[in-house]
Parts: C-alpha cells; structure tokens; sequence
C-alpha cells in the first residue's frame, strides 16, 4: 500500500501537495474549495499590515503559450493581498478549526522592523494556524517598498528577521527565498544561521513577458503603462530544481527541510522535486490553470508511480537524486554515448540530419539504401543529444553506451569507443557502401 501521509516541521497533511501563497489561497472561500478537492494543505497569501495595499484594476497577469496554446510560462503584476488583516485572521482560524487535518501556513510580509514582525506574529498565533512562511521573494511592488526580495537578496536581512521571528513565535517558521539572486546558497545559509527551521523555493523570477508593438508598452499593460511581474509556470521548473538540489547539497544547508515550488504541474513533477530532497511540494499555477481537481492526477499518478516502484511512503525515496548532482569537474569523461536511431520509428522528416549538420558535429547521413534512411556516423558523434530533443517521435532516437560491455543492439561484446558499431555488418551505411 502507498502513503502519501506527510509530516513537515511537525505540521502533518495527508499528502505533500500544498497550495503555496498565492491568488488562489487568498481567501476562505478558495481555500475551502481546495481542502474539499483533496489538497494536503495551503500557504495563505501573504498578510501584511499595511492599510494601503491596492491592487491595479485591470491586466495582472500575462502568459507565454506554446503552438497548442497550452501555458508554458505565467506572470503576475499582483501585490500581497488587499483585504483586511483582521478579515484574513478570522478565515484562517476558521478554516483551521474545520480542517485541523489540513497544513494551514501563513505567508507573511512586514516592513523590516522587529515591533512589525513581533506584533503580526502574535495575531497570526492566535488562529493557531500550523506555522508561517516570510516571504522575501516577491519580485514587484512590494520590494520597491523595502519588502519580499528587497530583502530576500541580502542574506544578513534575512538573518535577522528570521532570528527575530523564532524570538516571537511557537510557530515553525519557514523562509520563501528569491531565485533573483546569483547563488541561492547564501540566502539559504542565513535563513538557517537565523534560526529557521525550513526553507521554501522558488518564488517568482523577475521578468517581462513581452512588448505590445502597436502601443510601445510592456504586455501585460495597465492604462498603457507596464511593469516587470514574478514568472512562474512550467519554464521556471529546471531553475527551482537546480536551486533546490543546490541547497540540499549544500553542506552548511544540508538536512534543512525544504518546500518546493516551481511550475510543478504533474506528479511526475513533483516525484522529481522530492528526490532531490523536497519533504512537500507547493502549487500554484498548475491550479490557475486547470482548477483545484488537478490535485486528482497528482495523486493517482504520485501512488501508481511508488507502487510500481515499490515505495510505500515518500520517505522512501526523498532526498535519493541528491547525491548523483555533482560539480562538472567531477563527470566521467571516460564515459562514451553514441546516438541510435530507431528506422522502424524514424518518419523520415530529416530534422535531426538537419539540425546536426547545421549546428553540431555532422554526426547524421542520409543514406539511399532502396529507401531514404537517416544514420549516425560514430566516429563523428559526441552523444550531445541534440537530435534526440529534437526528434518529433519519442524514443525513435536513443543514445546508447559503448563503453567497456555488451551491444545492447546485438549482445556481443564491444571493446571501447565508437568503432565497434562503425564497422559492425548491420550498420545501414556499411550495408548501402557494401551494395
């Protein structure tokens, strides 16, 4: 059997997946909408004390489509939340007490004085909520005022308004980092000398969608004018994976628990965030885009993938890919690949042959052999991938060791190097120079 129970900083869900602090968790009724669906727990948008919080009335997000129009990239213009503190603080309680199974975290942003921190901490005590998230990640309108990554890019600050919020709270206080940063170790280092007990990442990637040609205005615009916004969505994951698997590496933050979050849209997504150490996954835009009841296939495909594998729990295989992320230095040079391609597979499009010839090694021949047939040349291939990414069928074109073994294609024993399949009697352009 698969559990997908989780226990984070104490706080425990029934699975990791968690709403992170956002649109989509910025009120009751949201949030009830969500706990009903199935989501393990949620991080509130972020509280602040400031009165004066105004959202625009008009274009806050802006998006990058693929050709099927399916959302590759999302942006957000939006500040913290605009309703009432004292409103945000009743629902919470609220929602807490109808759903003490359910990981309630606060996210939380005031301007970097002790009193602040100590005075909404006390109020945030009060719903007893399961812990806080502090939030120095935003990348627009509120750092402009001293706040979100204004100070998650300075890693005393960051230092020192954690230490102040252990003084405060009873809570788990975990810090949001910013991935607007050049190493994202140092920031993490001084959350943990500061005295958090976790860290979440990424928040969004500062960043403007595009330009409006016919008004000369940043897109999305408001009133003709526009701003840089936080990216999020799918594009950003292989920068919060890298950013992840850096600080759980990382020896000076090594053990310290880490929420993920990052353009996680399938289970497959979120298997990847918890091998590289991950003990919950937070999203976002996933559920922006397909609703609340995505949390379904996240948890089907999560289960069906660790009983195939034979995890019971997530425990089971948290933290595994970390240790095979190493430094280049460190990689196998010896280690040989040469590319495959699959002729049964291959329709014949002749895009990996262009690509290669173009823009890499000239690595793939056409070949006339009674019918056009695309082959890699081993002596020049250097197993770069390319034309496997490239290629429109999946698996049609592998890349296949040659190192010290066996052929996989034929099971005889190969010595090192390319040269073995270059002469090998089944090669298609030893075959057609034969004939």
């Amino acid at each position: 059997m698969v559990d997908l129970r989780t226990e984070f900083l104490g706080i425990k869900s029934p699975n990791p997946f968690w709403l992170a602090s956002a649109p989509p968790t910025d009120r009751e009724t949201n949030v009830v909408r969500a706990l009903k669906a199935g989501w393990g727990g949620v991080v509130w948008k972020t509280l602040g004390e400031d009165p004066h919080i105004i959202n625009v009335n008009g274009a806050r997000y802006g998006a990058i489509h693929g050709p099927d129009r399916r959302l590759l990239g999302f942006n957000n213009i939006e500040l913290i939340t605009d309703r009432p503190l004292d409103i945000n603080l009743q629902e919470i309680k609220k929602v807490k007490r109808d759903w003490p199974d359910r990981a309630i975290v606060v996210s939380l942003m005031v301007p970097c004085e002790e009193s602040n921190w100590k005075n909404i901490l006390a109020r945030v005590e009060e719903t007893e909520a399961d812990g806080i998230e502090l939030n120095f990640g935003c990348p627009h309108g509120m750092s402009e005022r001293g706040m979100g990554s204004a100070v998650g890019q300075v890693p005393e600050y960051i230092e020192m308004v954690a230490r102040w919020c252990k003084a405060h709270t009873r809570m788990p206080v975990i810090v949001k980092l910013t991935p607007n940063i050049t190493d994202i170790r140092y920031p993490a280092r001084a959350a943990r000398k500061g005295g958090a007990d976790a860290v979440s990442l990424i928040n969004t990637i500062s960043s403007i969608m595009g330009v409006d040609l016919d008004r000369m205005a940043p897109s999305p615009h408001v009133d003709g004018k526009g701003t840089h916004g936080g990216y999020c969505g799918p594009a950003v994951k292989p920068i919060a994976l890298c950013m992840v698997a850096e600080i759980a590496r990382d020896r000076e933050t090594s053990g310290l628990p880490i929420s993920a979050i990052g353009g996680i849209t399938t289970w497959r997504d979120a298997a990847e965030f918890i091998a590289m150490g991950a003990g919950t996954v937070q999203v976002c835009t996933a559920a922006m885009t397909y609703g609340f009841k995505i949390i379904d296939e996240m948890i089907s495909g999560l289960k069906t993938w660790m009983l195939a594998k034979g995890y019971e729990t997530i425990e089971d295989f948290r933290g595994r890919a970390v240790g095979n992320v190493t430094d280049w230095q460190y990689l196998n040079l010896n280690y040989v690949v040469k590319a495959r391609i699959d002729q049964d597979l291959c329709i014949k499009c002749g895009r990996c042959h262009i690509v290669c010839e173009d823009t890499s090694h000239q690595a793939i021949a056409t070949v006339v052999n009674g019918k056009r047939q695309f082959v890699v040349k081993d002596e020049e291939c250097v197993g770069c991938n390319l034309c496997v990414e490239v290629c429109p069928v999946e698996d049609c074109i592998t890349l296949v060791p040659l190192t010290e073994g066996v052929d996989p294609r034929t099971g005889e024993p190969i010595r090192s190097g390319y040269a073995n399949w270059t002469t090998h009697p089944n090669n298609p352009m030893r075959v057609a120079a034969a004939e």
